[in-house]
């Protein structure tokens, strides 16, 4: 039996529960509304009041390293750090009121300054200066392109109005080195010259974004979030020895300033696969300090360079009646210091001398113009021109380095008289340290030109691979036309005056000098200023690698003995290197005279 005692209460927890019951349905009906029925309004509504964001997602781009992977180029995290004017004074008026704990901006700015190196009157002006202008200011640059250490040390004051956005940034871990080759990016990140530029499309990161929405308070709304990835950019390989550059440079330059030279150039060939393995130049750019370098020495005149390559072209001339002519090393021809010949052509030497019967090798050791210009009428002038096309003079090398300029060698049926035979010692043409190099390279190599090249590959971020493209070799000479040249090489460089200042003991070396006159851009000849060139190849019985040494209107030493010193100590430094094993036969002496 149920008394009024015990229905009471029960009758107030149906009553409760039906209330509860039907808040709750109400709250149903409610979210229902909400969710379903007017849910496109009430997205809008929110939306309307949201605010969108974007944020740059950064990828990396890519190194530039050189043959074992050392990095020449390098990306690096910087930061822009930012001030908030309007909450600096709100916080200043906290602190005054009692109401924080915090410091004054008044204290905060001396250590922000010492950390940035900026002045503490210059980081409170910026402030002052943002509301000046906006009472309401919540944006002012603080400092752009701060290092990691610097953005550590401002995380630390625990200032909640500064803030530090990441951004990637470039640089150069060995400065100078290889910068010439290398290159540099703007403040703006953009490549500016040289490789940099030329293989952006190997280097360059493609940047992802990251958007969502934000409610007035700040916070993300869920689900608005929608990300696209960065991708990094890809490591370029260069075929340039870091350690080897670095010392080249040191010694480009010294050489460059105790012959007072205007610029000095090494370029390593390597015979056998046609890699530069080195080509230093002084004067040259640091890639972190642009601004400090002349505007016409930011990128390399080695490869965007030519000039009259002088008697180191009776090297080829030399080649080319050996293999096309039937002469030997020790053909002769009877030449004075003063030649004439048909059409009112002349040719004289540098020094003065009688009528010498000449072998061909003795015009390479004196460097006979004369003698030269004689050998030279064994074979026709267009055969002449022909192998200096297969030589690859005036076709330029391909080697990857942009704007790369060729030599210009005219065609044989515009050769006057006098062109004729000046074309046989390096007058009347233009080459490149390049072209050169790689001439030489043909010559010793068994008579087969290699491809020359600076660029060994390019990796993807994605582990892809991708060579460059380059020619098949080409046989120039024939092998005993080669063997024969290598000979006659090694006998300059034992017999000229300079043999001592090149000589690297244990090593046979072989080579030959050119003292090229300068252009006055009239259609003659500046008086007393040269550009003198070096070139020589060792070991002699196995060359392995071509050095070209250059300085462009050396004043203290006018021949091309100025390059002597610098040869021998750039190419023993090239073996030491690569560790190429001294010779073990001994050479023959070839006679200078018939």
């Amino acid at each position: 039996m149920t008394t009024r005692s015990t229905r009471s209460p029960r009758r107030r927890t149906v009553v409760a529960l039906a209330v509860v019951l039907a808040v709750l349905a109400g709250f149903i009906v409610r979210l229902v509304d909400i969710q379903v029925v007017n849910a496109d309004d009430h997205v809008k509504d929110s939306l309307d009041t949201a605010f969108a964001s974007e944020q740059t997602l950064y990828g990396t781009r890519g190194a530039i390293v050189d043959e074992n992977g050392q990095v020449l180029a390098g990306s690096i995290l910087q930061y822009d750090c930012q001030l908030s004017p309007l909450l600096i004074r709100q916080t200043d008026a906290s602190v005054l009121e009692g109401k924080s704990k915090s410091r004054l901006w008044a204290d905060v700015s001396d250590d922000v300054a010492r950390i940035t190196g900026q002045t503490p009157e210059e980081v409170r002006g910026i402030v002052a200066t943002a509301l000046a202008e906006n009472p309401d200011s919540e944006f002012a640059y603080l400092k752009k392109s701060v290092s990691t250490e610097t953005f550590r040390e401002l995380a630390d004051l625990k200032a909640p109005y500064i803030t530090c956005m990441p951004h990637p940034a470039r640089a150069y871990p060995d400065g100078a080195v290889a910068g010439n080759l290398v290159g540099f990016v703007g403040t703006d990140g953009k490549p500016q010259e040289s490789l940099e530029r030329s293989q952006n499309d190997c280097l360059a990161a493609t940047n992802g974004t990251r958007t969502y929405e934000k409610g007035k308070d700040g916070v993300v709304i869920p689900g608005t979030e929608v990300e696209s990835p960065a991708t990094d950019g890809g490591t370029l390989e260069l075929t340039i020895n870091r350690d080897l550059q670095w010392y080249l440079q040191q010694l480009i330059a010294e050489q460059t300033q105790n012959m007072v030279a205007q610029h000095g150039s090494i370029l390593v060939y390597e015979v056998k696969t046609g890699k530069v393995r080195a080509a230093a130049e002084y004067p040259t750019v640091d890639p972190n300090n642009v601004d400090a370098t002349d505007v016409k020495d930011r990128t390399s005149q080695i490869f965007l360079g030519t000039f009259e390559p002088g008697s180191t072209f009776k090297g080829l001339t030399a080649a080319t009646v050996i293999d096309a002519g039937g002469q030997t090393p020790t053909s002769t021809v009877v030449a004075s210091s003063e030649e004439h010949f048909a059409d009112g052509a002349r040719v004289r030497d540098s020094f003065k001398h009688p009528a010498n019967t000449y072998t061909l090798t003795g015009v390479l050791i004196d460097s006979s113009n004369a003698g030269i210009s004689k050998f030279s009428e064994k074979v026709d002038k267009q055969t002449r021109y022909d192998y200096f096309q297969r030589f690859g003079i005036g076709q330029g090398t391909a080697s990857g380095y942009p704007g790369e300029e060729n030599g210009l060698v005219y065609p044989a049926d515009q050769w006057g008289a006098q062109t004729t035979y000046n074309t046989s010692f390096g007058q009347g043409v233009t080459t490149t340290m390049p072209e050169l190099a790689r001439a030489y390279g043909a010559i010793v190599n068994g008579g087969v030109r290699m491809p020359l090249q600076i660029i060994e590959s390019c990796t993807k971020a994605d582990g892809t691979v991708v060579e460059p493209e380059v020619a098949e070799p080409e046989r120039v000479l024939s092998e005993s036309t080669s063997a024969e040249m290598r000979q006659m090489l090694e006998n300059v460089f034992l017999q000229a005056p300079y043999a001592k200042t090149v000589a690297i003991p244990g090593y046979r070396i072989g080579g030959k000098t050119g003292t090229g006159e300068k252009s006055d851009g009239h259609g003659g000849y500046k008086q007393g200023v040269y550009y003198t060139t070096m070139v020589g190849f060792a070991p002699a019985d196995d060359p392995q690698y071509v050095v070209v040494v250059t300085l462009d209107e050396p004043t203290k030493v006018t021949s091309s003995a100025a390059n002597a010193t610098a040869f021998q100590k750039a190419m023993t430094q090239v073996l030491k290197t690569y560790r190429v094993m001294p010779s073990t036969t001994s050479p023959e002496l070839l006679p200078k005279f018939g």
